[in-house]
């Protein structure tokens, strides 16, 4: 099986590239689950968002499932909210359709692991968007940024901030 790995350089620019699948790709979803994992205490990350036509963004358990139809819900180890066929959704186990005021040009992604709660906000309309709420995490949480569903034509870069 061939993968295309997309890498993205810290001046934006992005390369594609045929690998190997292997046990930790997506293979059809264009995923990337963080290097790093968080099992205690919180930790907050930000997305750059503005130009995309289709993301999911939020965290994930390093163990989820990668291959084929993949559900994003808790359920599954998965708790994101993105933006699909023009409307912003959560995705928890009714795929939740959120009312934003504005579109989001940065999401922030704060998680309090002892809590249980993941929380996502507008960046620079400092407004909530959604949380998860009385969530039992028992292993490993990892930031998880997706570029779309099988195929993205769009090419404006989603771009991980470092600059919180």
């Amino acid at each position: 099986m061939l993968v295309r790995l997309i890498h993205v350089s810290s001046s934006g620019n992005t390369q594609t590239k045929g690998v190997d699948g292997n046990k930790g790709r997506f293979d059809r979803d264009l995923g990337v689950v963080g290097k790093d994992g968080f099992s205690s205490r919180c930790f907050y990350y930000e997305v750059q968002v503005k130009g995309q036509t289709e993301w999911c963004l939020g965290v994930t358990r390093e163990s989820v499932n990668r291959k084929g139809l993949i559900c994003l819900r808790p359920e599954n180890g998965y708790w994101t909210v993105g933006l699909k066929d023009g409307k912003y959704r959560a995705c928890d186990s009714s795929h939740y359709s959120l009312s934003l005021s504005v579109n989001p040009q940065r999401v922030g992604v704060f998680v309090n692991y002892e809590k249980g709660l993941v929380c996502f906000n507008d960046v620079e309309s400092m407004s909530h968007i959604y949380s998860y709420t009385d969530q039992c995490f028992n292993k490993k949480l990892y930031p998880f940024v997706c570029l779309g569903f099988e195929r993205n034509e769009n090419f404006t870069p989603l771009i991980i901030c470092d600059d919180h």
